[in-house]
C-alpha cells in the first residue's frame, strides 16, 4: 500500500505539468504567455478534480485524508456497471454527489475546447471529455475505499458536455454575427 497526501499529489501534478509544458515549448520553439495562462485553466481543472475525486475530507478536522493506493484488492467488487443506479440509491449526501459530479466537469467542457485547437468540433470535445472521465473512474480502482461507477461516468460526462455546449453555442452565435456583418 502506498499513501499519498494531497500536497504530494499537487507536487506530482505540478512537476508533470511543468515538464510537459517545457517539452512542448522546446518542441515548438515558441512561447506565448497568453497561451500558457489559458493552459493554467486546464491545470486548475486537473488539480480540483484530483482533490474531489481522490481525497475524502477528515470529518473532524476538515482536511483531506491521504489517498491509499492498493494493488491486492478484488477489483470486481469495486466496479458498478448498473446505469442510473443513483436514481434509486438514496443516501446522505446523494444530491450533493450528483450535483458535484456534474458541476466538477462543467469547467472541463468549457476550458478544453478553448485551450486545445484540435477540439474544434463538439463531438471531438465530447469524446475527449468522456475519455478523461473514464480514465478518472478507472484510476479509482487502485484507490482504497473508492470505486468505479458508471453513474459517475455518466454524470461527469453530462457536466463536461454541458460546458462544451455553452462554448459551441457561443461560437455558433459569434460566427453567425460575423457572417451577417
Amino acid at each position: 500500500m502506498i499513501e499519498i497526501t494531497f500536497l504530494q499529489m499537487i507536487i506530482l501534478i505540478t512537476t508533470a505539468w511543468i515538464f510537459v509544458r517545457l517539452v512542448c515549448a522546446a518542441a515548438g520553439k515558441t512561447f506565448s504567455v497568453k497561451r500558457e495562462m489559458f493552459l493554467l485553466l486546464v491545470y486548475i481543472c486537473i488539480v480540483v478534480i484530483a482533490r474531489f475525486v481522490y481525497f475524502e475530507l477528515n470529518p473532524v478536522f476538515g482536511y483531506p485524508l491521504p489517498l491509499r493506493i492498493v494493488f491486492n484488492k478484488n477489483y470486481t467488487d469495486f466496479i458498478h456497471l448498473k446505469p442510473f443506479d443513483f436514481l434509486s440509491d438514496i443516501y446522505e449526501g446523494d444530491k450533493l454527489n450528483i450535483i458535484g459530479n456534474i458541476a466538477m466537469f462543467i469547467p472541463v467542457g468549457i476550458v478544453w475546447p478553448v485551450c486545445f485547437k484540435k477540439l474544434d468540433r463538439f463531438w471531438k470535445t465530447a469524446l475527449a471529455c468522456i475519455c478523461f472521465s473514464l480514465l478518472i473512474e478507472l484510476s479509482q480502482l487502485l484507490c482504497d475505499g473508492r470505486h468505479t461507477d458508471i453513474d459517475d461516468l455518466i454524470l461527469n460526462s453530462a457536466g463536461a458536455l454541458t460546458g462544451a455546449s455553452v462554448v459551441f453555442i457561443i461560437r455558433k452565435i459569434r460566427n453567425r454575427r460575423k457572417k451577417e456583418n
